[in-house]
């Protein structure tokens, strides 16, 4: 295998983690997917090409993703839910040995308690990876949803 052929398996395994662990409510995980000084952000597409920086969700640590579900969990109160994410195959923008930027399609649909589905969001996530030894963290994740209506009620993270 070249090392982009690494590189890309590496993302899309982690990607594919990152979608079971949230499609299966471990939350708890979901934190560890990235670095300590992360940014994790999620808008719109009009926000995104006009340049707003404001989300829609934002945090830049860890540590807020962690508050984050924590909120989810002990404080918050939303009907419960559930997602099924379908992630196209990532694409490799930009590559070095330490950080690799990538593009990836996404569909989010939302399992309601009563057994209703809808699909919820599609988009792409604009990654930026770190590579450290084994381990494959995002730095970054932009989640920009394609419609400009985001339901108030987004509890789980995309």
């Amino acid at each position: 295998m070249t090392d982009l052929q690494t590189i890309y398996f590496r993302i899309a395994r982690t990607q594919a983690d990152y979608a079971r662990c949230i499609d299966d409510d471990r939350l708890e995980e979901w934190p560890a997917f990235f670095t300590a000084d992360c940014l994790y952000k999620v808008t719109t597409a009009d926000n995104h090409r006009d340049g707003m920086e404001a989300g829609v969700i934002f945090a830049n640590s860890r540590g807020m993703l962690t508050d984050r579900i924590s909120a989810l969990r002990e404080a918050n109160i939303y009907e419960r839910q559930a997602y099924r994410h379908l992630l196209g195959q990532p694409s490799i923008l930009v590559h070095d040995n330490q950080c690799v930027r990538t593009e990836t399609s996404f569909m989010v649909a939302r399992i309601m308690r009563d057994g209703s589905t809808m699909l919820y969001a599609t988009g792409r996530y604009l990654d930026v990876w770190r590579l450290e030894g084994d381990a494959t963290l995002l730095a970054e994740r932009i989640v920009i949803c394609d419609s400009s209506r985001i339901d108030t009620l987004m509890a789980l993270p995309l």
